[in-house]
Order: C-alpha cells, then structure tokens, then sequence
C-alpha cells in the first residue's frame, strides 16, 4: 500500500505540469493566430498602397511622359 500512494503522489505532479505545458501551448498558437492576422493586415495596406501608385504612373503616362519619368514623379522623386 505504501508504493501505491507514492505513485499517486508523482502522478499529480506530472498532472500539474501537462495541464501547464497545455496552457502554454493554447497560448502561444493564440500569439501566432494573432501575428498572421496583423501580417494579413499588413499586407492588404501595401495591396492599396500599390493600386495607388499604379494608378499614379498609368495617370503620368497618358500625358505623354515616359514610364521612367511616371514612376519617378509618383515615388516622389
């Protein structure tokens, strides 16, 4: 009898620890869902950023100026 409780009393502890190692892992998938969802917004800004600068060079084009000179004025140069 005095081996059974022994064991028992080591298993609790490993319970302690694989329920902690479970929260931790829970955490951090949660803080990697979170980093893509910011990437994802990130690059939705950039999406709209460079429809923007496109438009910006096809608009310089259609006066007559070249493409070197179109992406140098919208670039700001």
């Amino acid at each position: 009898m005095a081996e059974e409780k022994k064991s028992s009393k080591s298993c609790n502890g490993k319970s302690k620890a694989m329920f902690a190692y479970g929260i931790i892992q829970l955490g951090s998938s949660f803080l990697s869902a979170l980093a893509l969802i910011a990437i994802a917004f990130g690059f939705c800004s950039v999406k709209k950023e460079s429809k923007l600068f496109n438009q910006c060079v096809e608009e310089i084009v259609s006066t007559g100026s070249g493409k070197a000179d179109a992406v140098r004025f919208c670039n700001g140069g």
